[in-house]
């Protein structure tokens, strides 16, 4: 998730680079968007990962 998210960070701003301002737009909030998702997955499997050890 983390890499399809540095992609379209690249792609946005290549695209902006070129002057396609509605595709870089589009890139970028898709990029920020997986990578907050990737963010919010990761506290989520490190809390669960950590609740799980105190178990043990």
């Amino acid at each position: 998730m983390l890499r399809w998210a540095v992609i379209f960070l690249i792609i946005a701003l290549v695209a902006a680079l070129f002057g396609f301002t509605g595709i870089a737009t589009a890139a970028a909030g898709i990029a920020k968007f997986l990578f907050f998702l990737f963010l919010a997955v990761c506290l989520i499997l490190f809390i669960v990962g950590f609740s799980v050890a105190k178990r043990l």
